[in-house]
């Protein structure tokens, strides 16, 4: 059942996590795995620390599991999702600010990230694309969204409520979710790779043999060609040589018939030159 998931929990992945990049440092948040502090870093999407994810009006960490918060007046850390530091965000323009709250936006300044009053670039947050994060709350807070990525659930419009359709649990759900995340493609780019050289190899090399059978073919062509070219001439010449040996010249050339030889008269010549009638009888004047 797991394997069956697989394409659309991978494309599931690429909506639910984003980066958190300002519009103005070009940096992205990046939350320490240690005591919870926030940095900015270059950006990297292979950086679980980096990746974020709305949880309803939260932003969760996926590298900590743990979620953005305000700490005092104008600070910002990391905080167990639900505990007492829990915080809810409003976003709208790229701007964040806390809910029921007028500390000011989210923004970094000198390094560092804090609330201010103070708007402009350095309080724009975006994706790796150039996209407001506001969008990707819009996604995640739309059931319908969700059901046409993965296809694993079902909005109630009588409860209100997303449900699983298929009997897979919710954690098994998020555990397919982040080991499809974490997987590294390196092994499936360089498969790729090798079958493509396998079959470029494959391609020469059938190339090569059709052209050989071509010339092969062509040559015992040519060969079948002259071979019927020379038993035309030879019969020609056979039939030109049957027509000499009949010629009328050699008929000229043959003994005379005799001249007392009488009528109806049959004369045989034998094979010592002397000349007999065939019939010995009379002859007609003596009947």
């Amino acid at each position: 059942m797991k394997f069956f998931w697989i394409i659309p929990f991978f494309l599931l992945q690429d909506a639910a996590a984003f980066l958190m990049k300002n519009a103005k440092v070009r940096l992205c948040l990046q939350a320490s795995p240690t005591y919870g502090n926030l940095l900015l870093e270059d950006c990297d999407p292979l950086l679980d620390s980096q990746d974020w994810s709305w949880q309803g009006d939260a932003l969760m960490n996926h590298g900590t599991q743990s979620c953005l918060s305000v700490v005092g007046t104008n600070s910002v850390r990391m905080s167990p999702c639900g505990g007492t530091g829990y915080t809810s965000w409003d976003c709208s323009e790229s701007l964040l600010s806390p809910q029921g709250s007028s500390q000011g936006y989210l923004l970094a300044n000198k390094g560092r990230v804090a609330l201010s009053s103070g708007g402009g670039l350095k309080a724009q947050w975006q994706d790796a694309a150039g996209e407001s994060v506001c969008k990707e709350k819009a996604a995640a807070e739309d059931p319908y969204f969700l059901a046409a990525l993965t296809s694993t659930r079902v909005y109630d419009h009588t409860a209100g409520n997303v449900t699983l359709a298929l009997g897979i649990a919710q954690e098994e759900l998020e555990e397919l979710l982040w080991f499809f995340r974490r997987e590294d493609p390196s092994a499936w780019n360089y498969s790729v790779l090798a079958l493509s050289l396998v079959a470029m190899i494959l391609g020469l090399f059938l190339l090569a043999i059709n052209v050989k059978q071509n010339r092969k073919r062509k040559s015992l062509e040519y060969r079948e060609a002259g071979q019927t070219v020379q038993q035309a001439e030879l019969e020609t010449k056979q039939a030109l040589m049957s027509v000499q040996e009949y010629s009328p010249a050699k008929l000229q050339t043959q003994e005379p018939v005799p001249q007392d030889q009488g009528a109806g008269e049959v004369l045989v010549q034998w094979k010592d030159g002397t000349i007999t009638s065939l019939y010995s009888g009379r002859s007609e004047d003596t009947l």
